[in-house]
């Protein structure tokens, strides 16, 4: 079904739309950051353009917007609070944004150990305080070594494009580049709803054919236990 979506959806890339070191308030940013996102050729966008002037683009909206989250890995060892590596990257609303950006962006296995990617709802902040993340939870997959790449796509696609159940309990989803693995995890909102987050991970298997066992772990429990937090749902 995913890979359906890749096929129909890349068609409709906006060959001449680049992104380059852009800010989310729309400026541009001359020095990306290690492992943050940049241009593929170094051209610089115009949003919302075509390649032929004069000619009108027709835009193809999701539900919702999304914005891209980037935790610098060179900036944690500065910071005392974790909340303050995060940087919004940019917001997108439609599916010619989408591939615009996706496609100048690193992918997991490019992207500096100890980066985190995120692409949450807009309004949403990726943290376990965001008032809406707070009640939540998450699932996680874990992955040798650059072997992420193509789940974290097939993830972005199911998320964006609604294609959950219960698609208003997802908050969003991060990837989280290690030295010897990566991991990616969907979070959701509602963590003692069982059922919707059975149901979830159901589906997030089932899209990404993903065969081994995944586990839900509380935001409460993971901020309270860190590492020692128990799984409460498998999948």
């Amino acid at each position: 079904m995913v890979e359906e979506v890749v096929k129909s959806e890349e068609q409709k890339i906006i060959d001449s739309n680049r992104f380059v070191g852009v800010r989310s308030d729309g400026e541009e940013d001359d020095q990306p950051e290690d492992g943050e996102i940049v241009g593929g050729d170094g051209d610089t966008m115009s949003s919302s353009s075509s390649s032929r002037p004069g000619t009108a683009v027709v835009q193809h909206p999701f539900e919702h917007s999304w914005t891209f989250w980037y935790d610098n890995p060179s900036n944690k060892a500065k910071q005392t609070a974790w909340a303050s590596n995060l940087r919004s990257i940019y917001t997108f609303s439609t599916v010619e944004e989408f591939w615009s950006l996706y496609n100048n962006i690193h992918r997991p296995s490019k992207l500096a150990s100890g980066t985190d990617l995120y692409c949450f709802k807009n309004k949403i902040v990726p943290t376990w305080e965001d008032p809406v993340c707070a009640n939540g939870g998450n699932w996680t997959m874990i992955f040798l070594k650059y072997k992420s790449d193509t789940c974290w796509l097939y993830t972005l696609l199911a998320m964006i494009g609604e294609q959950f159940d219960h698609g208003d309990e997802i908050c969003g989803a991060v990837v989280n580049v290690r030295a010897k693995q990566e991991r990616i995890s969907l979070w959701t909102k509602t963590a003692a709803n069982e059922s919707a987050q059975m149901s979830i991970g159901k589906q997030w298997k089932e899209l990404l054919d993903h065969n081994e066992n995944i586990g839900f772990i509380f935001h409460e429990d993971a901020q309270k236990l860190g590492k020692n937090a128990k799984i409460k749902y498998t999948m």
